[in-house]
């Protein structure tokens, strides 16, 4: 695993805390729980990406 993706995921979650509390503190409750969400779908698509290679990369170590 990559020190590079441990650092992307850190930033997207240090950008959706900012912008949640800025919009939790500005009243847009709704806006902040759909930024969390969408930072959720953003860092979930890197790490399924990643266990993709990680599930090809076994298939090619046994032959499959």
């Amino acid at each position: 695993m990559d020190v590079e993706l441990i650092f992307k995921i850190a930033a997207v979650g240090i950008i959706v805390a900012v912008l949640s509390q800025l919009l939790i503190r500005s009243g847009r409750e709704e806006q902040a729980m759909l930024t969390t969400l969408a930072g959720l779908i953003v860092v979930l698509t890197m790490i399924i990406t990643q266990i993709s290679l990680l599930f090809e990369t076994i298939k090619r170590m046994f032959n499959f």
